[in-house]
C-alpha cells in the first residue's frame, strides 16, 4: 500500500464475490482494499471507521438494498464515492442509483479491467456506467425529452383543436366531428389545419399516434 493508492471498501453479501473483487484490485498497483462488508448497515459503519475513497456496493443484499446504503453512505461519509455493482442492466436501477448518490453503475459480468477503470473514474470525480447501461440511460433520457416536447406541443392547442384531434384519432370525418361538436365541417377543417401547423404533423396516422402518446385518446 502506498499513500497514492485508491482506498476501496467492498460490500457484497457473497464472500466469494468480495474475495474476487479484492483479488482483481490487489494484483494491480494503485488499489488497496481497506475492508469488506456483507450488508449495507455494516458497510456504513465500516466506511465511517476506514474512510475509503470508493465503496464498491452490491445493489441487492439481504437486510436492506444497496441503494439505501448508498444514500446513507453519501450522508455519513460524503467524501467516499459509491460505485454500484449489479447484475441488472435496466435503466430504472441505474437512475435510482444515481438518485441515491452513486457515481457509477457496473454490471457484475464486466471484465476485471472495467472494474479498475470504473473505480479510478469515480475516484477522480467522473461517472462510469457499463456500456449497455449507459445506452439504456441515454434512450430513457431521449424518451423524457420526447415526452416533454409532446406535452409542450399539446399545450399549444386550444380546447377545440384538441377536440378535433380526438375526433381525427377516432377515425371520424370532418362532417362527423362537426356534428359531434355542434360546429360546421368548414370550422372543423380550419381547426384541423391549425393543429397540423402547430404540431407539424400532416397525416392522419401521425396525428393518431400523437393523440395516443399524449392520452388525448386511449387505445
Amino acid at each position: 500500500m502506498t499513500s497514492n493508492d485508491i482506498r476501496v471498501l467492498v460490500v457484497d453479501d457473497h464472500a466469494v464475490v468480495r474475495e474476487g473483487i479484492r483479488s482483481v484490485l490487489e494484483r494491480q498497483p494503485g488499489f488497496t482494499v481497506v475492508g469488506e462488508a456483507a450488508d449495507g448497515l455494516a458497510a456504513v459503519k465500516l466506511a465511517t471507521a476506514t474512510t475509503p475513497d470508493v465503496v464498491v456496493l452490491d445493489v441487492s443484499m439481504p437486510g436492506g438494498s444497496g441503494l439505501k446504503a448508498a444514500s446513507e453512505l453519501r450522508q455519513q461519509v460524503p467524501e467516499a464515492r459509491v460505485l454500484i455493482l449489479s447484475m441488472y442492466d435496466n435503466a430504472e436501477y441505474a437512475i435510482e442509483a444515481v438518485r441515491a448518490g452513486a457515481s457509477g453503475y457496473l454490471l457484475k459480468d464486466s471484465a476485471a479491467t472495467d472494474l479498475r477503470t470504473a473505480i479510478t473514474a469515480v475516484h477522480g470525480g467522473e461517472t462510469f456506467f457499463s456500456p449497455v447501461v449507459a445506452e439504456k440511460l441515454s434512450a430513457a433520457k431521449r424518451g423524457e425529452v420526447d415526452r416533454a416536447s409532446r406535452a409542450g406541443q399539446l399545450g399549444s392547442l386550444s380546447g377545440r383543436e384538441r377536440d378535433v384531434l380526438a375526433g381525427i384519432a377516432r377515425g371520424l370525418t370532418n362532417k362527423e366531428i362537426g356534428n359531434e361538436l355542434g360546429i360546421s365541417h368548414r370550422t372543423v377543417e380550419t381547426h384541423r389545419e391549425s393543429l397540423m401547423r402547430k404540431l407539424r404533423i400532416h397525416t392522419v396516422a401521425g396525428l393518431t399516434k400523437f393523440a395516443l402518446e399524449t392520452k388525448v385518446v386511449t387505445g
